[in-house]
């Protein structure tokens, strides 16, 4: 008989916190402490680059996927270099035509470090209760304005 092995402990260094984001027109995985390269991003080396269009964020405390964004999440990538992909040759030839092109593309990417991966999660349940309030005084206040003015 085998022994069934025990799950080892995650690492709380390696808490497995990934975030999907829409950035340079593509859907790329993001995770904290990575370098990723991504299409060329209109930066200075070493700046700082907010991106708010996250998708869905995989944490601690659970899945969150956004319609179509999440609000109030954000994740902040520190740019470290500007640099060209591997060349892509491009050869096209039509049969008895004696035609032939020959073409090479490399595509301008940025090399970005992902520092941080920021969630702000309010309950849903305490927003709402606290919007509800408000809005009710809000509106017996501007009857009474009304009422008012036209006295």
């Amino acid at each position: 008989m085998t022994q069934k092995k025990k799950p080892t402990p995650k690492d709380p260094s390696t808490s497995g916190t990934y975030a999907i984001v829409e950035a340079s027109g593509t859907q790329v995985w993001l995770e904290a402490n990575r370098y990723y390269d991504l299409d060329r991003i209109h930066s200075d080396v070493d700046e700082t680059i907010t991106l708010e269009k996250v998708l869905l964020i995989n944490d601690e405390k659970g899945l969150s996927i956004g319609k179509p964004y999440i609000k109030g999440a954000s994740i902040e990538l520190k740019v470290m270099a500007h640099k060209r992909g591997p060349k892509i040759i491009v050869y096209k030839m039509r049969p008895k035509k004696k035609t032939r092109t020959k073409k090479g593309h490399r595509q301008e990417l940025t090399r970005v470090m992902v520092t941080a991966i920021t969630k702000d999660g309010k309950a849903k349940n305490s927003t709402s209760s606290s919007k509800a309030k408000p809005k009710g005084s809000n509106v017996e206040s501007k009857a009474s304005k009304i009422e008012n003015s036209s006295n």
